[in-house]
This record gives structure tokens, C-alpha cells and sequence, in this order.
């Protein structure tokens, strides 16, 4: 072939292929996706075809891989099966009128019952809450279960790895799930594993990328829970990883960064339902079914008046079961709504949920960090703030250098959600999470408290001042914006 037909066959060719991208991506990115994460695709396709289209067959599936799907729907069935007419809810203060539709939701589709006789007890201080954990690993008799986003042997941590391995020498059974990419990101993963096995946990990576072991899915669909159980008696789940507070990098370190998250420690028949979330990912990732350690937990003596319902959601579930409960409650609120995120990045329905509320006169707070640890995210988050202010939305921004890493709402003086999930679009729509609904006053009175030290440290953004950022600022909110969205 002469220089002259290969000067001409080659464009023609690229030509050819960039028209058929286009095409192609015209048809097949929209289905099933949100219109707002289609146009986002589709603009970084059509821009950078070549390179956009790859991206989007390698990132662009929410789903996990349909075996995990399958384990996830037989767990459900099981649930549902043993749960059938379990409550025991509480009637002490009569339940708004808007709960029960809500509570019936989140059995739709998540399968678990509202259960009441329970009790809380919140752990807002990082190094308070470690040891709590710790010593409750300390009262095991017959199993710890443990699963955590990211988990990692350091200075800080190395009590509970003393207190794991301990309850392995007493005859205790430890599972340890921690996620595969999150913990590997961070330093001394390697160290962590050989501790692992030399205390004689059982332990599995949760959603490991690892092509050579046929284990492949979309590598951003990771399993974001945080959880720990006791014998079936004793539950801990909230926002907290297990890893020193600076996340033991050298760059947080030298910037005094240290994160400052909230767990809640249960006691009572929510306890099984914590525990039925670890009985499925154990599964999903070993293909052992756990059924003898799924029983409920049994009564507790005293006052113990919480109603709780534990709320699964991810891309093992056909529906975004925490988009739908968040917007359900936040659309119930009569009075006030107020709001903890560290990433802040909602989608069109969540969005409009607030600021409606805020415009109908109620009282919207909402506290995110003055800084942030994701670039990119803390720039996505920041392009919703002046629709907030100006629907009504107080923000109050919590001081650097602490990164407000807690995640949990208040509705009223009614309901309350704790657990791993943000209000972003990543948590609606690729990572496992846990959210637990909580009916009691005690309980939402007690956060309440949480947010009220909140307030006392943070300083409130005014809409005059966040219109006088700087104009580079604006630009890279609302690039970030914009790939937030391509999800």
C-alpha cells in the first residue's frame, strides 16, 4: 500500500471508529441511568472518544457480578423467611404518622423488620470509641464478627489486634472482613495481614480486584461498612474505620489532620440484624453460610425503648435502598432536618428534597468539614452551596484541621439514621453500606447534643461570603461537579 492510500485509509478509519463510538454510546449509556450521570458520560465520551469509551465499559456498570446478586437475594429470602412477624416495637410515645410507610419501605427492600426493646449508646470521641470495641472483644464467649472499610495494624489500633487474637486463644471463632482496595491504599497493609494470620483470625478480603484469581468487578464497587458483633448480644457500627486518626500518612500528619467520626454501640434484637449484613458479605465472599450464628439476641432487662431498623443498601440490591430511605424522611420532616455528611455530593431527587424542605419553612442544618481529605470530592460538594443557602439550608462548616468524617441525620424530634453511608452519589450508587433507622427520643436527643458540640466549634457560611469566593474556586467546583456525577 503506496504512502498516498495510507495517508488516506487512516483518518478514514479513525473517522470510522470515532463515529461509531458516538453512536454506540448515543444508545447504549442512558439505559437504566440517571439522566444528569448519562450526560456526564456521554460528554466525556464525545470529547475524548477514544478514551472515554474504555472508561466507560470498565466504570460504567453499577452492578456487581451476577453470582454476588444471586447470594444476595438468597440471604434476603432467608431474612425474610425468619423475620416474618418479629417487632416487638415500642408504642411508649405514639409514632408519627409518617414512620410506618417508611419502616414498610425499608422491609421492601432491604427485608429487614423494625425491631424494638433496644438500647444505644453513642461513641463520638475516635480514641473512646476504639477501646470500647476493644474491650467489647475482650467479653466474647463464642464469636467476633468484624467488618471494616478499611482495617490496619498501627500504634493505635494494636489493642484490638491483642484483644482479637486473645479471644482466638480463649476458643473464640474472629471473622475479619475488611475491603480490598480501601485497606490496601493505606500504609502497613501487609503488615495487617501477617497479624491476621498469626493471631489466627479467620479473615477475607471483601471485593478483591485480583483478574489472575478470576475476581473482577468494577474496581470503584466497594463494600463501605463498618461493623462489629459480640456473641450476637453486642453490635458497634457507625462511620469509623479501624486505623490510627491521622489514616497514618505522612502528608495528614504534617498538616495535623485527624478524623473525627461517631459510633453507636447496640444492644438488644437489632443486634441479629447487624449481624445478618456480615452473615451475607461472609458469604458472598467465602461461599460459607453462617445460618447457627443468625439467631436473635435475647431480651434485655431494664429500660430498653428504641425501635431499629437496619437499612442494607449498594449494588447487590436492585433499588438505592438509602436514596430512598434519606429522601422518604426528609420529605416527612415537619420541624427540622438536620443533616451530617463529609462528602456532600447528592443527586437531582435528594437535592430537591432538601432545599424544598428548606423553602417550606423548616429548619435545615447541615454540617460538612472546612476541609477535606478527596480533592475532588470536597470541590463537587462546594458547587452545592450557594443553592442550599438560598433555599434556606444553614451550613455550618466544621474546623480544620479535624475532617468531620461522621455520618448520620436527625428528623424531628423523632427518628434518627447512624451507619456508614454518606449523602453522595457513591454511597447511593456503588458501595455497600449500612444505615440503622432509629425510633426514640433518647436517642435522637442524644444526637442532638452531637450536633449542638458541632455547632459550638463550627462557624456558619453566609451566602454573601461564599458569592465573594474566588473565581478560581468557582471553576473547579464545578468541573468537580460535573464528574461527580459519572457514576
Amino acid at each position: 500500500m503506496d504512502q498516498a492510500l495510507l495517508s488516506v485509509a487512516i483518518p478514514a478509519t479513525l473517522l470510522v471508529i470515532d463515529i461509531t463510538i458516538r453512536v454506540i454510546a448515543l444508545i447504549v449509556v442512558p439505559i437504566n441511568r440517571r439522566p444528569q450521570t448519562a450526560t456526564a458520560w456521554l460528554i466525556a465520551i464525545f470529547v475524548f472518544p477514544l478514551v472515554g469509551f474504555p472508561v466507560f465499559l470498565l466504570f460504567g456498570s453499577t452492578k456487581l457480578p451476577r453470582k454476588r446478586r444471586r447470594k444476595q437475594q438468597e440471604i434476603n429470602s432467608y431474612i425474610l423467611e425468619t423475620t416474618e412477624g418479629v417487632d416487638r416495637v415500642s408504642r411508649e410515645h405514639a409514632w408519627p404518622a409518617w414512620l410506618e410507610p417508611i419502616v414498610e419501605l425499608n422491609r421492601k427492600l432491604g427485608s429487614m423488620p423494625m425491631v424494638g426493646g433496644n438500647r444505644a449508646e453513642l461513641f463520638p470521641d475516635y480514641e473512646e470509641s476504639l477501646r470500647a470495641m476493644t474491650d467489647a472483644v475482650g467479653t466474647a464467649e463464642r464469636y467476633v464478627h468484624a467488618e471494616f472499610y478499611i482495617l490496619s495494624l498501627d500504634r493505635t489500633t494494636g489493642p484490638f489486634f491483642d484483644a482479637l487474637e486473645a479471644a482466638v486463644r480463649r476458643g473464640v471463632t474472629v471473622r475479619v472482613l475488611l475491603d480490598h482496595i480501601a485497606s490496601v491504599r493505606v500504609p502497613g497493609y501487609l503488615r495487617t495481614i501477617r497479624r491476621l494470620k498469626k493471631a489466627g483470625v479467620r479473615w477475607q478480603l471483601m471485593l478483591p480486584i485480583r483478574p489472575w484469581r478470576g475476581q473482577f468487578q468494577r474496581p470503584d464497587l466497594r463494600n463501605h461498612r463498618k461493623l462489629l458483633v459480640i456473641d450476637g448480644n453486642v453490635a458497634f457500627t457507625g462511620s469509623q474505620n479501624l486505623i490510627d486518626s491521622s489514616y497514618n500518612r505522612r502528608r495528614n500528619r504534617k498538616l495535623g489532620l485527624h478524623w473525627k467520626d461517631v459510633m453507636a454501640r447496640f444492644e438488644g434484637p437489632i443486634v441479629a440484624g447487624i449481624n445478618a449484613l456480615f452473615v451475607t458479605d461472609w458469604y458472598s465472599e467465602t461461599d460459607e453460610l453462617l445460618l447457627r450464628e443468625t439467631e436473635r439476641a435475647p431480651e434485655l432487662e431494664g429500660r430498653a425503648t428504641l425501635d431499629a431498623q437496619v437499612v442494607p443498601s449498594g449494588p447487590g440490591f436492585e433499588g438505592e435502598n438509602n436514596l430512598r430511605l434519606f429522601n422518604s424522611l426528609v420529605y416527612a420532616a415537619q420541624e427540622r432536618i438536620i443533616l451530617t455528611s463529609p462528602y456532600f455530593v447528592p443527586d437531582d431527587s435528594m437535592r430537591y428534597a432538601i432545599t424544598t424542605a428548606a423553602q417550606s419553612g423548616i429548619d435545615v442544618q447541615l454540617f460538612v468539614g472546612e476541609t477535606g481529605d478527596q480533592p475532588v470530592v470536597f470541590h463537587a460538594q462546594r458547587s452545592y452551596y450557594e443553592e442550599l443557602l438560598r433555599a434556606g439550608v444553614r451550613i455550618w462548616l466544621y474546623p480544620e484541621p479535624t475532617i468531620l468524617h461522621a455520618k448520620h441525620f436527625t428528623i424531628d424530634d423523632d427518628v434518627a439514621v447512624i451507619g456508614s453511608s454518606n449523602i453522595d452519589m457513591r454511597s447511593f450508587s456503588l458501595n455497600l453500606e449500612i444505615s440503622i433507622m432509629v425510633r426514640g427520643r433518647e436517642f435522637v436527643q442524644a444526637l442532638r447534643r452531637l450536633e449542638a458540640d458541632y455547632r459550638s466549634k463550627s462557624r456558619e457560611l453566609t451566602l454573601d461570603e461564599w458569592l465573594g469566593r474566588p473565581r478560581r474556586s468557582k471553576v473547579l467546583d464545578n468541573i468537580a461537579r460535573i464528574t461527580a456525577s459519572v457514576q
